[in-house]
């Protein structure tokens, strides 16, 4: 028998299987989404697991999976939302279920977030600063003070 195939790993211990590799049933996970999709509230890995009687780990990998192809959202860290599954077919769920991560890939993707969020706090700013100038501008006018003029 081929090492690669065999059960036990260094020092001859039997490997534990990978919880987060259990299959769950499509189909259960499905109807269980369609649910929270109707309600829209967040959610975590373990209510849905809990409600599947499907292993945890092998819940958040999927609905991290899903997350990845934007057909959940995720709110918080560890919490999801399903409100933008109600409008997905069950062909596209299966489709992102079967679906791999690519890491460089997610993590250009979260670096786009992050710049994305950092411009638009950027651009609050901005918007601030040239309202504050135009009131400034706009109280030394009123007072006859000419703001291009050198004292």
């Amino acid at each position: 028998m081929s090492l690669k195939r065999s059960n036990t790993s260094i020092g001859g211990m039997p490997r534990q299987p990978d919880a987060s590799s259990a299959k769950i049933d499509r189909q259960d996970l499905w109807d269980e989404l369609q649910e929270r999709a109707s309600s829209n509230e967040p959610f975590t890995p373990q209510d849905i697991a809990l409600a599947m009687g499907s292993p945890e780990p092998a819940v958040a990998k999927a609905l991290l999976t899903l997350a990845y192809e934007r057909l959940l959202e995720k709110v918080e860290a560890g919490r999801y939302r399903a409100g933008s599954l109600a409008s997905a077919s069950q062909a596209d769920f299966n489709k992102a279920l079967a679906a791999r991560i690519d890491p460089k890939r997610q993590q250009a993707e979260t670096e786009i977030e992050r710049l994305k969020k950092n411009n638009d706090e950027m651009r609050r700013r901005l918007l601030e600063a040239v309202a504050d100038r135009d009131r400034f501008m706009a109280l030394l006018k009123k007072h006859g003070i000419d703001p291009a003029e050198v004292p």
